[in-house]
């Protein structure tokens, strides 16, 4: 998967994920599939529970099915999904 600033387009819904950083210490290491997403949250499946992590406070660690992992600030995923579409994305590097 070629990594572009588009990324923040993709369907996570059904993407592991791994919590790299977060304010909320609780959260950090939390990992497994996103089941659904809202404007300011994931709801992750880990260890046969479902877990609500605040997008906007954490740094998360996307495994795509090709075996391509990146790292995404979560502050660049706050919206609604439909809403990401439409976001213009300032070049990041």
């Amino acid at each position: 998967m070629k990594v572009t600033p588009d990324i923040i387009r993709y369907e996570f819904i059904g993407t592991e994920v791994k919590v790299a950083k977060s304010k909320n210490p609780s959260c950090v290491g939390i990992r497994g599939k996103i089941l659904d997403e809202t404007r300011n949250t994931f709801i992750v499946l880990h260890d046969g529970e479902r877990k609500m992590i605040v997008k906007n406070t954490a740094i998360f660690h996307f495994k795509f099915s090709d075996g391509t992992v990146v790292e995404i600030d979560g502050k660049l995923l706050v919206g609604r999904p439909e809403d990401r579409l439409k976001k213009r994305i300032r070049r990041l590097w």
